[in-house]
């Protein structure tokens, strides 16, 4: 039974280490409707997804867009700063 507690806290660790979050942060130059867009073609959200995401990024300068590991987020993180929106992957 130790040996099954030990193996699922190292798998929990692991997903916990592998996961990151691609965040979107606000500025005073891109609107509404290119966020959304972007949004949508880039992150594959879908439209109502992207309008709440962007809501949530003009209200609170920033929203966790995506989910995922380093690798799956970065081509997507440097398509959104491509398109001039401000994104990082923590």
């Amino acid at each position: 039974m130790v040996e099954t507690d030990v193996q699922y806290a190292e798998e929990v660790v692991e997903k916990l280490v592998d996961e990151h979050n691609l965040i979107v942060f606000n500025d005073h130059v891109n609107t509404f409707d290119h966020v959304i867009d972007s949004l949508i073609k880039v992150c594959k959200h879908d439209a109502i997804q992207a309008e709440q995401c962007t809501h949530i990024i003009h209200f609170n300068g920033k929203c966790d867009v995506k989910k995922g590991d380093f690798d799956s987020l970065e081509p997507l993180c440097t398509a959104l700063l491509d398109r001039g929106i401000t994104a990082e992957i923590h």
